[in-house]
């Protein structure tokens, strides 16, 4: 019995130090493997998930978000999910050249699809790899871009797709 407890204290106790290493920036594998890239341990913790089928614009639409707290629209209607809209004083192209280049400067971002009005980048958390899917569209009619930013697994993200579009707003903006 005290074995059988022993082990699970120690696998409890392992758990605890890879995690909080990880969240403080030790690489494991780097430290056995010099040559071995550091975004390696992110494998260690992934729970990407699997990429939306309903991303993209339709009728001039990204797409709605779920009843679930963790994502933010400016096409949204309801006071949980609606987050404004990005604006811009240049040209279309100039503005989805300025956003890429904001998005592209932000370490945790991909850009997966990048178009003359649509840009689509997944953001991964550092220490567990969740990734978040975050879709912009240009309106030349209206100046604005629209915006959505949604997790892909769990139900709360602690305001972190909110907090993103907002950082985005003040980069993009300065």
């Amino acid at each position: 019995m005290h074995t059988l407890f022993r082990l699970k204290f120690l696998s409890l106790c392992l758990a605890f130090v890879v995690t909080i290493a990880g969240f403080f920036g030790a690489t494991f594998p780097a430290m056995a493997y010099p040559n071995v890239p550091t975004t390696t341990i992110a494998s260690l913790f992934s729970f990407s998930g699997d990429r939306p089928t309903n991303l993209g614009v339709k009728n001039g639409s990204l797409g709605t978000c779920p009843t679930s707290p963790n994502c933010v629209s400016s096409q949204s209607s309801d006071p949980e999910h609606q987050i404004a809209a990005l604006t811009y004083q240049s040209t279309p192209a100039e503005a989805i050249a300025q956003l890429k280049a904001t998005i592209e400067a932000i370490e945790n971002a991909k850009i997966i699809t990048a178009e003359d009005n649509y840009l689509y980048a997944e953001f991964t958390s550092k220490l567990m790899g969740f990734v978040d899917d975050v879709e912009f569209y240009v309106d030349p009619e209206a100046k604005i871009i629209q915006v959505r930013s949604a997790s892909r697994l769990g139900e709360s993200d602690l305001g972190v797709n909110r907090q993103r579009i907002e950082d985005i707003r003040t980069k993009f903006n300065a």
